[in-house]
């Protein structure tokens, strides 16, 4: 396998950011890499061309890369400053990310700044750090690299110390109360309890302005990092970290973000210690996965990046500028989630007698500062050990899915690739210490996933109720290929739903079991069944009864054992897996990470059975060092979809439930919350950005909406679909030949200019009329529709069409165009709107009788399938009796964006906002020419017959009824924005970006 550089120097030179691998024992030297200013090129250069390392804080080492992302024009490399050891796994480290810098590439000057500010922290931060010559660096002093470690991650610390922490006691600490919690580090409460808490408080927001020059810290941070009795106030304000750039002349509209941008990456990449890595090994497959992708290459080595499993290789997208070097030393993948790693000694011939001695012992795999990479941390020998003792580790390593990533409510139930948000695949491995080849590996794999339907729910409550959302044709669609997906790599399996069976969790439950029993009924002869558990955890575990788990243990025991364990043993496969176990409740997370630690804990004591240790027997049963592992890793998994740790973690702990966790769980109930309305709506747009789901143009949307769309949908197939849909249902005639179906976007109210808020409707157009369909997107239905006879079209204007002002994409006179039809209604134009019932409701014209809409000569439109059925009530005008004079109305359509963050990051060419409008415009015109009657000719030319003659004669020219000009200029649009609408919208930027 090709060698990654695990020891990298950043430096800024004349016409780039230099960056040079240093060469370890073994390693051949690698070629330096220039990031150009500017337009951020990456490109090689020639092993001479070494930077200049002489002066002072010039340059400063990193353990990696993790990429090179651009917004608008500005460019920064993230490298990774700070690294510590949570593993060893077949001998080599695994670390986790505990700090990183963000170097901005768009001029030396603002390059120099941000490396020497960067290289005098990480010389604060370890000042009596020795220096080594050897591959290893110790990395025990690494972790509070930036001052203060994970104190300002958003979920970095819970109510534990983190398990690499060695001399703090990991059960049985130190208590605090809640007000300690929430100020000092225990709920994990994020930036909200740092802004509130701090003694400097939103006065440093005050401070940063749009521009920045550097990544720096705060000059009152001391040499040696927070520590741990310190004053909390100190201990949270002292790590805020002002960023600083100087911008090119006239800044985007997304540039404005990018403070809050760099903040979030520094967070969300380094000191949220979510991010862990290997230079040796791949970790983003389990023992299995590893063996099958080996036997598919025929055992040749691949560089990590192209081993890794896309799945879970999350800064793919970061490293692509990277991909065109001849050389592969930088392309290191890393993975969200948890490594935690315990050792344990058991008895196989416990005494029979009480003792006092303990027969089980806990001890960290953190290597000391002295030891090497490739060595295994060493481990004080007990002071008495038995003959009949045996000595493992036990390693858990969740993997999170990248595919559908995000935060709790932004991102639920599934997509349309059959990708399940907060997807994790749990891997715990049971070894020796030494790894030895000739002893047994087992490994087993759980999953925890979203329920795969689509739904949302609202981040506005405490208990929000589910929504489900799309046709059930679409929802099959999608879970199919999801449990398609999850046999081809797991095999059978066993689906362990632990919602409410009663209460609003059953609306999306209830769902999921029918699509279960729709699958096995439609289940193909290469796809095996589901098996569907439903345990209702609350209504089995009330009144704080968690032990009542076992309940659940009792039904799903014999197939667990059955499904059994992948074992490995001289690097042969000796057994795998038979299925995997799915557990799933709304949030995956506290419930679901309860249940799979019994399963776990089921498992390991079927695999020490196996080598002769019977745990039963054991003098010790409580079992803290599997617990532990097992909470920390909730802990985890909860801080990257929550922001929290995970509730309910006392009991994971300790096997006992009380009333001091009920307490601690309302505190990270509030902060969820907190979190859900406020900090998440950002926060997934950065994530989306990142992982390359969209472009950096989300942030020009978010500016302008406070959200962002979700790219696992696909708006073009779902646009599709409801232009077939609304076809199906509003065309009733089959003597009307259709001509094309557009989605714009429309006033939510009929016959208006500006009523906001805008929504997208289809249009629809025959050879002879018009419809105009309200669509209900989350139901895939058609909520109404109106229909104009093209003869009563009497006017079309297009041109610039600007609803607001408030954000500059919004007031772009050539992305914001219109099209407004006036038509007299007549006859046979109709309003139909879904009431689900044979009622009608109220419109714009009087609802007639069916004598009133029908005549020999000109009959009506035939009413739709769905019309007879009740399910649309008809609203119709009444005929004319004579000549009357009708109110001319009008239709307000506006072009959808031609880019958007999510076409523009799957390279989609889609037609421009004019060209959408001038397309529409044209075809109409041309059918209303054709449908509307000739001009009036004299009686002598009527009675000679040359009547008709003289019509087409005078079609042949006809006059244009398309107009030229603005809909609603800018200057109109400016002088409607109200003072109020501008203060809202300036109050939700204060609050949301």
């Amino acid at each position: 396998m090709p060698s990654l550089a695990r020891k990298l120097l950043i430096c800024a030179a004349v016409d780039g950011l230099i960056i040079q691998p240093l060469s370890t024992k073994g390693q051949r030297v690698s070629p330096p890499v220039r990031i150009k200013y500017g337009d951020a090129v990456v490109s090689s250069l020639p092993r001479d061309q070494s930077p200049d390392t002489s002066t002072p804080n010039s340059c400063f080492e990193a353990f990696g890369i993790v990429g090179l992302f651009t917004v608008s024009r500005l460019s920064y490399l993230v490298t990774i400053t700070g690294r510590q050891q949570v593993a060893q796994v077949r001998g080599f480290p695994v670390y986790v990310v505990t700090d990183v810098a963000l170097t901005p590439c768009t001029s030396r000057s603002e390059a120099e700044s941000a490396i020497a500010n960067t290289a005098t922290k990480l010389r604060r931060s370890s000042p009596d750090k020795p220096s080594e010559d050897s591959e290893m660096e110790s990395d025990a002093d690494a972790a509070s690299v930036g001052g203060g470690g994970d104190v300002e991650d958003p979920g970095a610390l819970s109510d534990r110390e983190s398990s690499e922490n060695q001399n703090v006691p990991e059960v049985g600490g130190e208590r605090s109360s809640i007000a300690e919690d929430v100020i000092k580090r225990r709920g994990s409460y994020g930036r909200f309890a740092q802004r509130w808490f701090s003694h400097r408080g939103w006065l440093v927001d005050q401070k940063r302005n749009l521009g920045m020059t550097s990544v720096g810290i705060d000059q009152s941070i001391a040499a040696n990092g927070s520590t741990k009795n310190g004053n909390a106030d100190k201990e949270l304000s002292d790590t805020v970290r002002e960023e600083k750039i100087d911008p090119p002349p006239g800044p985007s509209t997304g540039e404005s973000l990018v403070p809050k941008l760099l903040r979030f990456a520094h967070i969300w990449l380094g000191t949220s210690k979510s991010f862990v890595f290997s230079y040796d090994l791949d970790i983003t497959r389990s023992v299995a996965s590893r063996s099958a992708a080996a036997a598919a290459t025929a055992g040749v080595e691949l560089p990590l990046h192209q081993a890794a499993d896309p799945t879970f290789f999350w800064n793919r997208n970061l490293l692509e500028p990277f991909y065109g070097l001849s050389d592969g030393s930088l392309l290191l993948p890393l993975m969200q989630g948890f490594v935690g790693q315990r050792t344990f000694v058991v008895d196989q011939h416990p005494p029979q007698i009480d003792s006092q001695e303990d027969s089980m012992e806990l001890s960290d795999m953190t290597p000391s500062r002295k030891s090497n990479e490739g060595t295994p941390p060493l481990q004080e020998a007990p002071t008495s050990r038995r003959p009949s003792e045996r000595e493992f580790v036990i390693t858990l390593i969740s993997r999170r899915s990248a595919r559908r990533a995000g935060l709790r409510y932004l991102r639920r139930g599934i997509d349309d690739n059959g990708h399940a948000a907060n997807f994790v695949e749990t891997e715990q491995i049971l070894s020796s210490p030494t790894w030895d080849r000739s002893s047994k590996i087992f490994s087993f794999v759980q999953l925890r996933g979203s329920i795969p339907l689509f739904f949302t729910q609202s981040p506005y409550s405490f208990k929000p109720i589910p929504v489900l959302q799309h046709s059930p044709e679409a929802n099959f669609r999608a879970f199919r290929k999801h449990f398609e997906l999850l046999g081809r790599t797991y095999g059978p399996i066993q689906l362990v739903n632990l919602v409410e069976k009663h209460g609003v969790e059953s609306i999306v439950g209830n769902e999921y079991e029918k699509m279960v029993n729709k699958f096995n009924e439609l289940n193909a002869e290469d796809t095996q069944p589901l098996s569907f558990e439903w345990f209702d955890f609350h209504s089995a575990c009330r009144g704080m009864k968690f032990e009542n788990v076992n309940l659940l243990l009792d039904i799903l025991g014999r197939k667990i054992e059955k499904a059994g364990s992948t074992v490995e043993r001289e690097g042969r496969l000796d057994r795998k897996q038979d299925a995997a176990l799915r557990t799933n409740c709304m949030d995956c997370l506290d419930r679901t990470n309860v249940c799979q630690s019994s399963f776990g804990k089921f498992m390991l004591d079927l695999q020490l059975k196996e080598e002769g240790v019977d745990m039963s027997a054991q003098l010790d049963q409580e079992n803290s060092w599997f617990n532990t592992l097992w909470a920390d890793n909730g802990d985890a998994i909860s801080k990257q979809y929550a922001s929290t740790a995970a509730m309910k973690g006392d009991y994971t702990r300790t096997r006992k439930r009380d009333y001091r966790g009920m307490v601690n769980d309302l505190g990270l109930s509030l902060t969820r919350f907190y979190n859900g309305m406020v900090n998440d709506y950002f926060s997934q747009a950065a994530i989306d950005f990142f992982l390359g789901n969209v472009s950096s143009m989300v942030f020009d949307e978010f500016e302008a909406t406070m959200m962002s769309k979700d790219p696992g949908v696909s708006m073009s197939e779902m646009r599709e679909q409801a232009i077939e849909t609304s076809r199906n249902i509003a065309i009733g005639d089959d003597k009307e030949d259709f001509i094309g179906g557009w989605i714009l976007s429309s006033p939510h109210v009929s016959d208006t200019i500006k009523a906001l808020p805008f929504e997208e409707v289809v249009l629809l157009l025959t050879d002879t009329a018009l419809y105009l369909c309200r669509f209900d997107w989350k139901l895939d239905k058609v909520s109404s529709f109106e229909r104009v006879d093209l003869a009563h079209i009497v006017g079309i204007k297009v041109g610039t069409y600007i609803t607001s002002t408030i954000s500059p994409a919004e007031a772009d006179e050539s992305r914001n165009v219109g099209i407004v039809i006036t038509y007299e209604p007549g006859k046979f134009d109709i309003k139909r709107t879904n009431t689900r019932s044979l009622s009608s409701t109220s419109g714009w014209s009087e609802q007639p009788s069916e004598q009133d809409t029908t005549s020999a000569d000109n009959p009506p439109a035939a009413p739709s399938s769905i019309l007879n059925q009740g399910i649309f009530g008809a609203i119709a005008s009444k005929p004319q009796q004579g000549v009357t004079t009708t109110t001319p109305r009008k239709l307000a359509l506006k072009a959808l964006h031609a880019k958007t963050a999510i076409s523009n990051a799957r390279d989609v060419k889609r037609i421009t906002e004019e060209g959408q409008i001038n397309v529409v415009a044209t075809e109409i015109e041309r059918l209303v020419l054709l449908n509307q009657p000739p001009p009036p000719t004299s009686s002598r030319g009527d009675d000679e017959g040359g009547g008709k003659g003289k019509g087409i004669d005078s079609r042949q020219q006809p006059k244009s009824i398309i107009e030229r000009g603005d809909i609603i200029s800018l200057a109109e649009a400016k002088k409607s924005t109200g003072i109020l609408e501008q203060w809202a919208h300036g109050i939700k930027k204060l609050v949301w970006a």
